[in-house]
């Protein structure tokens, strides 16, 4: 996919604290249109709070986001929504009760343009959208190819095919970013495997920018264009796949040497 020059999302120097712990400390990055950018690192490095300060659910103390174009210290999670981010997590948030095509559902809520009052009634635009609304879902999930599961209930599935469905309810927003935290934890070689090539494909076939935190170097190697490294809550590489594997300081926090 050819990248365009202006970043997407831009990170500068990014500072949290909790209580006066530092998670996150002067964190600077830009991850550019149509890229697949990875976070990497130990437990305990930050890439989790870093994903939290991008979609809203935490406000950094210090720096700035550039996300489109619109710089910004403060956004909630509903703008970032708004906006074109998409999140899953790293626990599955799903509503286990109902239906996989609902939970889908779920995702195109931002996209209605009818009142609530039309949609409790089932009255004005509320049928039409809830036709177009449907459609996109039954899209996302035939690409996700989850069409056998889609009126079983999400509590019901097995755990690498609920990660599936909730990648699905993000990507049935049509985000212009798409945070996956963890997407592949507790998953076999090959639910990996499958799981790799739909966030490929995802970039592929929509264009959408990808932010990944993923634990298993050799899908990030395999996936990613970008590769961003932290450890105590402090960037320690940034750049191509090839050269952040070669990058010592990487290597040292991987192995151990450094602690």
């Amino acid at each position: 996919m050819s990248l365009s020059a202006a970043p997407l999302l831009e990170l500068d120097r990014i500072s949290l604290s909790f209580k006066g712990v530092k998670a996150i400390t002067d964190i600077s990055f830009a991850v550019a249109r149509g890229e697949i950018c990875a976070l990497i690192g130990p437990n305990g490095a930050g890439k989790s709070s870093l994903l939290n300060v991008i979609n809203g659910v935490y406000q950094a103390q210090q720096g700035r986001v550039c996300f489109d174009g619109e710089v910004r210290r403060h956004m909630r999670p509903h703008h970032a929504a708004e906006r074109g981010i998409a999140r899953t997590f790293q626990n599955i948030a799903l509503f286990k009760g109902m239906t996989v095509l609902d939970n889908v559902l779920t995702g195109r809520n931002l996209k209605r343009r009818s009142s609530w009052i039309e949609q409790a009634l089932g009255i004005g635009r509320a049928h039409r959208e809830d036709d177009v609304q449907r459609r996109r879902a039954e899209e996302v999930i035939a690409f996700l190819n989850i069409q056998a599961w889609r009126q079983s209930p999400v509590g019901t599935l097995p755990y690498g095919l609920q990660k599936r469905v909730e990648l699905a309810r993000a990507l049935a927003a049509e985000p212009k970013l798409l945070l996956l935290d963890e997407p592949m934890a507790g998953m076999n070689a090959s639910e990996k495997k499958e799981m790799s090539r739909f966030i490929v494909e995802i970039n592929r076939e929509f264009g959408t920018t990808v932010v990944l935190i993923e634990h298993d170097i050799g899908v990030v190697m395999g996936i990613s264009s970008h590769v961003v490294v932290l450890d105590y809550g402090r960037k320690i590489g940034d750049g191509p796949p090839d050269e952040v594997r070669a990058n010592p300081e990487v290597i040292a926090a991987y192995l151990g040497t450094r602690h």
